[in-house]
């Protein structure tokens, strides 16, 4: 008689066995660089000849879906269907990595080769997404081979552009809504709260960049003929933002400012600690919101960073009054933040300051709205239970992500409950040089997920799913 542990000890088996190594290294050599636009074919190859043949002997029935953006990259479709009354999940990933930044790795490593160097193992992808959906599958085929069957129907999408901001993916999933049709939704990206501590996030803080600018005329003036004549647009940009946060990183626009974090969010995460791993950047304790802890500030409240300030020529200042000042800001929103309301309420709060002359304009980049699934949700108890099972604990759960994932088209599009299952810590180096892996973290997400999966085909799972 198989049992859940007999899981467990196959996905260990993965690992230990060098078989999970295997498949990373093979996924990784794909640069799949989505900001790259010369990258499109290894996009493609990355669904069509090592996504595709990996799911299908798996027993999917695999579908590539064209994106209906021009020009961005395809989906690959993915489902096993082994009871229409039994439990659908529906789970995603993403196949496409920010660009390698071949040249500014450490010596010896490579973003298109996993370079193992004592538990970290490094390689562009390794933690975001490509490490992270590879301990998924494992954990699934292992389940799969020993049980004969999941016990339950999955439904999967492979996207090749979130690191663009996951172009058409909304769309897509608007068109094919009856299709993804499904009872939860189970994925995995993003870090751990420590790398030691399994997490699950409920969903995911918003985001949208904007530019601010000043610009008075054609071009620059002596300083010495001219100062204290000429407005400076440089200050004036500086004041202005000086009334949009404090020198302490307080926000003071009012409508950015929510009543959403309530005591059941602040008891969700009241014990966390925040550990980004060796190497980590300390916090800064008194930098943000007063009043509030560091997990509640990164995990229930917003953040307005200015991530560029430009007046003049930096690299070659001279003395001249700068025509122009511009800056690209960016707010992360939490739930109860009106998304629509964020670059009015700006242009409110700038005008009743005196700052009418800066302009504001939207990036280019897509926005993502803020979601969070309520902690005591019944699948979110769920999950608990089945971590706690395997690991001997509860995991830390975040009602929502510190950063931002296309979270809303799965909660807000498809009316699914998300709950995802991070695999990194967040000093992977992610979006950087010498991205990595732990390799001890993903031998427990192997077993963690393992677990979550076999249990999934248990009773209790679809009973749950029939009382939705």
């Amino acid at each position: 008689m198989v049992s859940r542990g007999d899981a467990i000890a196959r996905a260990e088996r993965y690992f230990d066995k060098g078989d999970y190594l295997a498949d990373l290294e093979r996924r990784v050599a794909i640069p799949t660089e989505s900001q790259n636009p010369e990258r499109r074919s290894a996009l493609e190859a990355y669904l069509e000849a090592e996504m595709r043949p990996s799911l299908e002997r798996m027993g999917f029935a695999c579908e590539r879906l064209e994106n209906p953006v021009p020009g961005a990259g395809p989906f690959l479709y993915a489902e096993r269907i082994e009871d229409p009354n039994a439990v659908t999940v529906f789970s995603y990933a993403h196949g496409d990595v920010i660009r390698g930044q071949d040249a500014q790795w450490a010596a010896g490593r490579s973003p298109w080769r996993v370079t193992r160097e004592g538990e970290r193992w490094y390689g562009r992808g390794t933690a975001d997404n490509k490490g992270q959906h590879t301990v998924n599958l494992g954990a699934l085929a292992s389940v799969l081979e020993l049980r004969g069957r999941l016990g339950f129907n999955l439904k999967l999408l492979i996207e090749t552009g979130e690191e663009t901001g996951s172009p058409g993916l909304r769309v897509l999933c608007e068109r094919e809504r009856s299709r993804f049709r499904a009872q939860l939704f189970v994925a995995s990206d993003g870090p751990r709260v420590a790398p030691q501590t399994a997490t699950l996030f409920l969903g995911s803080r918003g985001v949208l960049n904007f530019e601010l600018s000043i610009e008075h005329r054609a071009g620059g003036h002596h300083s010495g003929n001219w100062g204290g004549l000429l407005a400076n647009p440089g200050i004036e940009l500086a004041h202005a933002i000086a009334c949009i946060v404090s020198a302490r990183g307080e926000i003071r626009v009012p409508e950015w400012r929510p009543d959403t974090l309530t005591d059941a969010v602040r008891a969700a995460i009241s014990d966390l600690r925040i550990d980004g791993g060796p190497g980590a950047p300390p916090i800064d304790r008194d930098w943000g919101e007063p009043g509030l802890s560091p997990a509640e500030r990164v995990y229930g409240w917003p953040s307005f960073e200015v991530l560029a300030f430009r007046t003049g020529d930096p690299d070659r200042p001279v003395n001249a009054i700068p025509p122009r000042a511009n800056a690209v800001c960016q707010l992360r929103t939490v739930v109860g933040i009106d998304a629509d309301d964020i670059l009015p309420a700006l242009r409110r709060h700038l005008d009743r300051n005196g700052f009418s002359m800066v302009q504001i304009t939207p990036s280019r980049d897509p926005a993502m709205a803020a979601t969070r699934l309520a902690p005591d949700h019944p699948w979110v108890r769920w999950a608990v239970d089945s971590i706690a099972r395997t690991t001997g604990r509860e995991p830390a759960i975040l009602p929502n992500l510190g950063g931002s994932l296309p979270n809303d088209v799965f909660a807000d599009v498809l009316q699914l409950p998300t709950i995802w299952v991070p695999h990194s810590y967040a000093g992977c180096s992610q979006h950087a040089p010498n991205e990595h892996l732990l390799a001890p973290l993903a031998r427990d997400a192997l077993r963690l997920m393992a677990g979550l999966w076999w249990d999934l085909g248990e009773d209790e799972a679809q009973a749950l799913a029939r009382g939705n």
